[in-house]
């Protein structure tokens, strides 16, 4: 739901347009104001995610407000002149809306608010998702778990692949293609620089033309992912 307020200093308009808010399913009407002063006061004390608001009002105008929010929700404007659009929109505003307002252009508004505050939703979730710092890989029938900062290279060999870590002499075989594995992978810890080899960048200590090192460890640089190798080092030469 989205919660909102109605502010308007103009009583039978209020009412109105509170009305309209109440036939939207997504919509919560949280209060109604009738300066901008009172609608400060609400959003001081609880999270609002959408104002209706009229220009014209007395004391702040609806522009004003607008430009002394320091986290400002979305905005519909609700006024009778057409004439302070393009300040409106310089100014971000969800929508513009010009009275007498019809349900359908009312809601066509809202529609637009309720997308935006979707996308705000979910890039939101995405942000706060935490990025995993490992994986597991089956080995002897048992769920190995990897840490991508231990790993130094991976080599594979056909139906299987061989995970170096920077702890163990032995690496960790397990039946994986390396296209599978790659897609795990960070990419900005990690590139493919060959058809069976996958390096973490951290442990790179040379490159040359065609080949990789990894201290006294040469790996060879496939012609298909030379261009990723060049884009790591911004040598073009």
């Amino acid at each position: 739901m989205i919660q909102c307020i109605a502010v308007d200093d103009e009583p039978l308009a209020l009412e109105l347009l509170a009305d309209n808010i109440s036939q939207v399913p997504f919509l919560q009407l949280k209060a109604t104001c009738n300066n901008a002063m009172e609608a400060m006061k609400v959003l001081q004390t609880q999270p609002i995610d959408l104002i209706f608001l009229d220009i014209q009002m007395p004391g702040l105008t609806g522009l004003q407000f607008i430009q002394s929010l320091p986290n400002k929700p979305m905005i519909i404007l609700v006024t009778a002149y057409e004439k302070f659009a393009l300040d409106g929109f310089n100014l971000d505003v969800v929508d513009y809306l010009v009275k007498p307002v019809s349900l359908d252009r009312f809601v066509k508004a809202c529609n637009k608010a309720w997308e935006l505050f979707q996308l705000k939703n979910a890039h939101a979730q995405i942000s706060t998702t935490p990025t995993p710092s490992y994986f597991f890989v089956n080995v002897d029938y048992t769920l190995l778990k990897i840490a991508f900062k231990d790993i130094v290279w991976i080599e594979g060999l056909k139906d299987y692949i061989k995970i170096h870590l920077i702890h163990s002499n032995k690496p960790v075989v397990t039946r994986m293609s390396m296209k599978t594995l790659e897609e795990q992978l960070p990419g900005n810890l990690f590139i493919r620089i060959h058809k069976s080899y996958i390096i973490a960048i951290e442990h790179i200590t040379a490159i040359k033309r065609s080949s990789i090192f990894i201290n006294n460890i040469e790996l060879p640089i496939g012609d298909n992912y030379k261009d990723a190798v060049i884009a790591l080092t911004g040598n073009t030469s």
